[in-house]
């Protein structure tokens, strides 16, 4: 995990909607970034749908919300399609920004170790830096916690 403080790694990635996004349009905005592990699975289903309930208000505050997994754009347009979901999806199927993030881990699933994403979620202030940065996040408290920090 990268420590707050640290400058936050630059991306360019496909939206959900196959636009280009880089971290440096969102400059002079906190942004909200967490990366999860799949699409449509209980826990990332939950933690996406707990930022968007919450979006006005991360809204009010000026915050940006962006969520990050390996899967494809199209697997990020039938989630945000089925949630109903307000914020940017970015795909990383590469895993280049998932491992300058430092959030491609071993994990251990059923006795067995495979490499997966760690949810992770940092908050990233108006000048790039990574101001907080939360590993094994409870996917159903992220949003609310996040909101609290802003």
């Amino acid at each position: 995990m990268l420590a707050a403080g640290t400058k936050a790694p630059a991306f360019t990635l496909s939206d959900q909607n196959g636009n280009m996004r880089s971290l440096s349009d969102f400059s002079g905005r906190k942004v909200v970034l967490y990366f999860y592990a799949k699409d449509m699975t209980s826990g990332c289903s939950k933690q996406a749908c707990g930022f968007a309930e919450l979006y006005p208000q991360f809204q009010e505050k000026g915050a940006v919300v962006i969520g990050i997994s390996k899967d494809t754009a199209a697997s990020h347009k039938k989630f945000e399609q089925k949630y109903s979901l307000p914020f940017i999806l970015l795909a990383d199927p590469e895993l280049e920004t998932i491992r300058a993030y430092d959030v491609w881990k071993e994990k251990n699933m059923y006795g067995k170790a495979t490499m997966g994403v760690v949810r992770t979620t940092y908050l990233i202030d108006e000048n790039g830096f990574i101001a907080r940065a939360y590993t094994k996040v409870k996917a159903a408290e992220n949003p609310q916690q996040m909101l609290a920090e802003l």
